[in-house]
């Protein structure tokens, strides 16, 4: 739901389910330009084990924003941003919107109307 509602406000979202599926992509997607922002949910970040510093590396150490438990201390991380549950999905594009700002002229859905 969270990259359907980013397409829709003009993001290029990608998603991925688990840190290993997130390493495969490049740090430029051909088509896509650079991956500006990254999203992760703590159910999906295990810092003992996680790729994630190599991950952000590889793509040029984007911001990241962690969605977490309002019950669970975040983990400490690259975290530009934490966003507690309960958490609509748009407030989510607006923690989105506040990391990496779109042109006005950007705003628009990517994905075309059926």
């Amino acid at each position: 739901m969270l990259r359907a509602a980013l397409r829709e406000t003009g993001y290029d979202a990608i998603g991925a389910r688990n840190m290993e599926d997130a390493g495969r992509y490049r740090a430029i997607e051909p088509g896509r330009g650079p991956v500006k922002l990254v999203v992760v949910d703590q159910d999906a970040f295990v810092p003992a084990t996680s790729e994630l510093p190599d991950i952000l590396a590889s793509h040029h150490d984007p911001p990241v924003v962690l969605v977490t438990h309002a019950t669970h201390a975040a983990p400490s991380g690259p975290w530009s941003r934490v966003v507690s549950r309960p958490v609509s999905v748009a407030e989510l594009v607006t923690a989105v919107e506040s990391e990496v700002p779109l042109p006005t002229e950007a705003r628009h859905p990517i994905d075309p109307a059926p």
